[in-house]
């Protein structure tokens, strides 16, 4: 006899009677639109070790005390009651008491990103995002993945290891040769003589970590939808976007960008927790993967499972979503990262993360033997500043500053530059005092 969904929430179910939904109930932001329009408020929300002029805070978050708080309610809940407390928070109360999280943690970001809450898949960080996504589509040999020279190893790797499986071919292709002189006309150039009959997949970066360039992700999404006009639905090209340093630094709204899947960490920009990150993708484009993890976030694998057959309904976006038990407490309060990032404001965001990486340009060019290696337009670059010191290695410039108590950092690539990357912990006095020791170590 085939089980409904009903009937697997109560034989899977125990009551929650000692948790009751208002155990669950998320605590407002306490900070408001008219206390963050003070910078030095939004910087004291961060637990940052003070002495220290952290300019890598893109690396990996420090929770800001909204989602600290967060992290700890959900924490004291799973502590007291795990067993409870999970199935609570993963909708399976039989009393009907269940909050679904998942789901609330997609509603944020969703109101965030643009679209709805079943566009979003929820996972750990970009280096999973891109794997499922490639690793999920249905490729074959003569199929191509084009994709740039400038891209993280997780974005080549997970390539390289989907199309070992599936016989597919990737090829790379700069899109500039000096990032300092980068254009948006030479990138959109080199991408529309790159596409190819066999191109199936083009891969890309929102912002490259290894140079500061921020792609125009727009204009190049337009050359993709230009070759599709002449391709039948089954051959169309799709626009993969790494967007873990552009989402939460810049006011773009992601369903809008003219991308088919976009995978982020959101425990860099966007203050999530640590171990966090989403996929985007229009509804009907979740069809096109296949899942690559058993997912907890779908009754409907498991109840076929149960009934001793595989899915009969079309793929959606948490079927993508991993399973297997989580740090839930993580997971959970990423929806109260999203919410402090509104209520400072996209747009306050990205305007002042602009600014104080001006600040910080325009100083680097006044110092003699510091050659800036990212574009100084911010239209072509985002919170993340690549130089050189003359007569340095990277690893001297960033251990020099170290030693002044600035966290610094150096790209992992081939060819490797110090960055600075200023951000909502700073302040114009921080990036003064950085420029000034960088003019004394240079």
């Amino acid at each position: 006899m085939a089980l409904s969904r009903g009937e697997f929430v109560t034989t899977a179910s125990l009551s929650l009677a000692n948790v009751g939904s208002h155990s669950f109930a998320r605590e407002v932001v306490t900070g408001n639109a008219e206390g963050y329009t003070d910078w030095s408020a939004v910087r004291a929300e961060f637990d940052l070790a003070p002495g220290w002029l952290h300019l890598s805070q893109f690396f990996l978050v420090s929770h800001p005390r909204p989602v600290r708080d967060s992290i700890e309610r959900y924490r004291r809940l799973l502590d007291a009651n795990p067993l409870l407390t999970v199935e609570h928070g993963l909708g399976l109360d039989q009393q009907g008491h269940g909050e679904n999280m998942p789901w609330k943690v997609q509603q944020a970001a969703a109101e965030y990103l643009g679209g709805q809450p079943n566009e979003v898949a929820l996972t750990d960080s970009t280096t999973q995002g891109l794997a499922l996504i490639y690793n999920g589509l249905s490729l074959s040999s003569g199929d191509e993945i084009l994709t740039t020279t400038h891209e993280h190893y997780s974005h080549h790797e997970a390539i390289r290891l989907a199309i070992e499986r599936n016989g597919a071919t990737m090829r790379r292709i700069p899109l500039y040769d000096s990032p300092a002189e980068s254009s948006v006309e030479q990138m959109v150039e080199r991408l529309h003589h790159a596409i190819s009959p066999r191109t199936r997949v083009v891969g890309i970066t929102w912002v490259h970590s290894g140079t500061g360039v921020k792609l125009p992700v727009r204009a190049l999404a337009q050359v993709v939808a230009d070759v599709n006009r002449n391709r039948d639905e089954h051959n169309r090209v799709l626009l993969v976007l790494d967007g873990v340093h552009g989402l939460g630094s810049q006011d773009e709204t992601v369903a809008e960008l003219g991308c088919d899947f976009v995978a982020a960490g959101t425990h860099k920009w966007i203050f999530a927790p640590r171990g966090t990150g989403i996929i985007w993708a229009p509804e009907k484009n979740w069809t096109l993967l296949r899942p690559t993890i058993p997912t907890f976030h779908s009754f409907d694998p498991f109840i076929a499972w149960m009934n001793g057959h595989p899915p009969t309904t079309s793929v959606q976006a948490s079927w993508i979503s991993p399973g297997g038990f989580k740090a839930y407490e993580h997971q959970w309060a990423m929806a109260d990262a999203f919410e402090f990032h509104q209520r400072i404001g996209r747009k306050r965001v990205a305007e002042r993360i602009s600014a104080l990486n001006t600040l910080c340009k325009d100083g680097l060019t006044r110092i003699p033997k510091v050659k800036i290696v990212t574009p100084r337009d911010p239209a072509l670059s985002a919170g993340i500043i690549c130089f050189v010191v003359e007569g340095q290695t990277p690893d001297e410039t960033v251990r020099k500053l170290l030693d002044r108590k600035i966290v610094a950092s150096t790209s992992p690539y081939k060819v490797s530059y110090a960055r600075l990357a200023p951000s909502l912990v700073n302040d114009e006095c921080e990036i003064e005092a950085a420029l000034h020791t960088l003019r004394e170590i240079a």
